[in-house]
């Protein structure tokens, strides 16, 4: 997708932590444990590291996907455009979004599994609000140091990464000005479409 899909592999970088005890309950913690089952699974799992497409989009669906909260980040990429979709539509818009973060992070995962990558974690930050936290990391890599910053919303089950700020740049701002050149040519059926060819092509 343009140059977007350019920004996504350096947060792939967020799956070579070092294993430590953690607080589910704190932000930060949360980051950790998403970061830890991933590369925990990926390193087991044998296909996956030898870079088998299929099985590493697999374990980011499983063991990735439920400390996010991914439905919040298409509402807010979509815009006001979600208050007039239909639930039918909101559903479809959410699914696809969700396949193509979890198809292009799990791209990512496979292009960085050798690297010697170091992760730095800084205490969590409140946000916009009591419910919504921003936890900033450090990745060392090849002796290169990259700041990313994972965006947090507190929800019924804990707190759930929303948003990844990578080289100064929210996701969510990026993909909603996008959206937003999609939305008004073509409306929202239109960027279902583009949702359902991108993943289609990234198959």
């Amino acid at each position: 997708m343009k140059n977007y899909a350019a920004l996504m592999p350096v947060a792939a970088v967020l799956a070579l932590a070092p294993a430590q005890a953690q607080n589910q309950s704190a932000p930060d913690a949360q980051v950790r444990a998403a970061v830890e089952n991933v590369l925990g699974m990926m390193q087991s799992d044998a296909a996956a590291r030898g870079g088998d497409m299929a099985r590493i989009t697999a374990i980011v669906q499983r063991h990735f996907l439920p400390y996010t909260d991914f439905e919040y980040t298409t509402r807010l990429a979509v815009g006001k455009a979600w208050k007039e979709a239909t639930p039918e539509q909101r559903q479809k818009l959410f699914l696809q979004f969700q396949a193509m973060l979890a198809n292009t992070y799990a791209l990512s995962l496979s292009q960085l599994r050798e690297q010697n990558v170091k992760f730095q974690y800084a205490p969590s930050k409140q946000g916009g609000g009591v419910n919504d936290a921003v936890v900033q990391t450090h990745v060392v890599a090849n002796g290169e140091d990259m700041q990313i910053d994972y965006r947090l919303t507190r929800t019924q089950n804990g707190w759930k990464i929303y948003d990844i700020n990578m080289m100064g740049a929210w996701l969510i701002e990026i993909y909603r000005r996008q959206f937003a050149d999609i939305l008004a040519r073509d409306g929202v059926e239109g960027l279902l479409k583009y949702l359902e060819r991108h993943n289609r092509a990234g198959s």
